[in-house]
This record gives C-alpha cells, structure tokens and sequence, in this order.
C-alpha cells in the first residue's frame, strides 16, 4: 500500500508491503536503481546504506511491538528502506511502526512544517522523522526502568520466585532492542559522510544532530541493561539466601529428630531382653529420655549459633 504525503517542493512516499507495480512506478518517477528497487521487495537482514547519483539508500531496523504491561506478546525486529533524494522521501517497510504512523499525522496536519528550512530539500524530513521514532525508541526504553523499578519493589517485599521468570522475559525484550540496535551508529555515521555529498552544509549539522539522538537512546539502553542485570544477581542472591535458610532448618531438623529415631528403634527391635522394658512406668521413661536427648541437641544448636 501507498501512501503519499507533500508540502511546497517536497514529496514522501510511505509504501507498507510495496508491490512491484508501485516499485516500478517509483523507478521512473524517481530514477531509482533497479537494483535498489529490487531491495524494496524483501526484507534485508543487516542494515547499509549507499550513496547514489541523486540520493541516498539507507536500511535500518528497529524493535517494534513492545509494551510493558504485555511483556508475553510476541517481539519483532523490523525493517525500514528510506531513499532520500533532494526534493523526494521514499520509505518502505513491512509492518506497523508506531512512530512513523505518528509521524504521519503530523505531517499531514502541518504540526512541523511551519519550520522553514523543512521545505528545502527532503533530507530535513527525514531529519524529523529519524528523531521521532529514536524519541519513541527513548520512551519505551525509559518505560522499561519504570517497570524494573516496580520489580525491584517486589524482589525486596519477598517475590523473589515471582520476579526470576519477569526480569528473564524482561531481559528478552533488552536483548531485543540491542539486536535491532547495535548497528546503528555505525551506519548513521556513514550516512552522514554521504549526506554531505549529496545536500548543502547547512545540513552537516542535522546530520550530526541524527547521530546524537542515537546516541541518547544508546546511553539509556546500556543503562538499563546494567540495571537489569543488577536486579537479576540481587534476586538470584536473595532467592539463594532464602533457599539456603530452608536447607539448614530442614538438617537441623533431621540432627533433632535424629536421636528420637534412634530410640524409638532401639526400643521397637523385637529382641528377648531391652532395658526398662516391662519395669513401672518404663513408656514415660523412654519418652522422658527422648524428650531429654532432642533438648539437648536444641540447646546444642543454639549455643553454637546454628538457629
């Protein structure tokens, strides 16, 4: 599907699953390179970009479908094209972006283009629609910390078992960003040595300005990453102590219980001669000794700290 969107001199085209009739209408339209028309049809797996006679090819992918409140729903990667010419902006994509689709409507209701310098050549949108969606990617990054913060909540109120299976499908979602992510900067910095080729130097600084919204996005990532990775070792330790805590109540329990046993079977063995049996009151006798023995080992423990 097409979608196409102008202002003054300048013309983006949003194709979502492009077809071959209207990648063979923007080859003409546009002069674009067969090969890069070709590209538009299936997806890439590793982002590039190319500098061509009249514009610039770039790929890039970005973590889409994430939102913390339904941390099972299926996570993907997906996949962005933008041919920047001077007066012209194709991209083409394979699913639904949330920030494109915002980016969208604001482009069709003016809310950036009363910026002048938007109407000088479409590397300026591209500029604007590049920092909407890093400014997107920022949000969802930061809404991660604010759940994690929830989870350390919970780690320390005793929900240590709980939080192991949410901070691991938190930390998928990390791991997905960083996939999706990792390459970027190294592009965007090839980007900008092509964008000061093929537009005016009043550009370098956007271009620029691109590579510092990465880098924002960048930063909060790592951060993040170390944050989960702090709370994941805090509650394995926790959930650790707290196993331990139980292994050692359950063998003290045994080493009490051990003498009782003992004397319960020395008593019960059907042998013709055991001491105190048949004598007066010889039940209370054996039940005084026990009772007497498991005091001992209680008082044992205490005294050695081990309770």
């Amino acid at each position: 599907m097409m979608y196409t969107y102008k202002h003054d001199t300048v013309t983006w085209i949003d194709l979502e699953h492009p077809t071959r009739e209207e990648v063979r209408d923007l080859i003409e339209r546009y002069e674009i390179d067969p090969l890069v028309a070709e590209e538009l049809l299936n997806k890439t797996h590793r982002p590039r970009v190319e500098l061509h006679k009249n514009y610039i090819y770039l790929i890039l992918h970005f973590p889409t479908h994430f939102s913390p409140k339904q941390m099972d729903a299926k996570h993907h990667i997906e996949e962005v094209d933008f041919i920047i010419g001077k007066n012209f902006l194709i991209t083409a994509r394979y699913g639904q972006i949330e920030a494109m689709h915002q980016f969208s409507k604001m482009f069709e209701t003016d809310s950036i283009l009363h910026k002048q310098h938007l109407t000088q050549h479409a590397g300026f949108v591209f500029y604007h629609m590049i920092r909407s969606i890093y400014k997107s990617l920022y949000t969802k990054i930061e809404d991660i910390k604010t759940t994690l913060a929830v989870f350390e909540d919970e780690i320390f109120e005793g929900h240590e078992k709980e939080m192991v299976f949410e901070l691991s499908k938190m930390n998928r979602v990390t791991l997905y960003f960083r996939e999706a992510l990792i390459l970027h900067k190294d592009i965007l910095t090839s980007f900008e040595s092509a964008g000061k080729m093929l537009f005016d130097t009043e550009f370098s600084h956007y271009l620029s300005a691109v590579i510092s919204e990465y880098g924002k996005v960048e930063s909060a990532l790592a951060s993040t990453k170390d944050y989960l990775q702090e709370l994941r070792q805090t509650n394995d330790s926790l959930l650790s102590t707290k196993q331990n805590e139980i292994m050692k109540m359950l063998t003290i329990v045994s080493f009490i219980t051990f003498p009782l046993t003992l004397v319960s079977s020395i008593f019960g063995m059907n042998t013709s001669f055991i001491p105190l049996t048949g004598s007066e009151h010889d039940f209370w006798i054996v039940l005084l000794i026990m009772i007497t023995l498991a005091t001992a080992m209680f008082t044992l423990f205490k005294h050695k700290k081990w309770i």
